[in-house]
């Protein structure tokens, strides 16, 4: 079957364009808002993934969270913690269980790339895992997935 690709918006980002400041480390360093635009009626669950695409460590990853309820809209400012929105898991992304906004060092020019998963099911997974064991143990469940880039210096 043909996964259809999820179409989504960071809200007050461009693809390609500047971060705000107020998603960043140098700022309130708060996740954004998505909206969500062709969710598919058999989606159970969303996940999403920030990685640092220019980091030294490839696609170093700043956030990672699973098990939020599907839904077209996914508030800004998730708190800090494993459990957060009801069932959704926050794993470890830059050593925390939290958003860690882009942050590169002063005068250098990093892309972030923002995905959204929607799975069919719920995962059981530790809190203390990372990307490499959510994505295997989302294989196979995955139904659609999205992404927008954007950069911060």
């Amino acid at each position: 079957m043909e996964k259809t690709e999820l179409n989504f918006v960071c809200t007050g980002m461009k693809t390609g364009k500047k971060i705000p400041i107020e998603y960043t480390g140098r700022g309130q360093n708060i996740s954004p808002e998505f909206i969500i635009k062709n969710l598919l009626p058999n989606a159970k669950t969303l996940a999403i993934t920030l990685e640092d695409l220019t980091h030294p460590i490839k696609k170093f990853t700043h956030w990672i969270i699973w098990n939020i309820p599907a839904t077209d809209k996914i508030e800004k400012g998730i708190p800090a913690g494993k459990k957060v929105l009801g069932n959704a898991v926050q794993g470890v992304g830059y050593g925390f269980h939290q958003y860690a906004g882009p942050k590169p060092p002063k005068g250098k020019k990093h892309i972030y790339l923002f995905t959204i998963y929607a799975l069919d099911c719920e995962l059981n997974i530790s809190a203390n895992s990372m990307k490499g064991t959510f994505l295997r143990r989302a294989k196979g469940h995955i139904i659609q997935s999205g992404n927008v880039i954007g950069e911060f210096e």
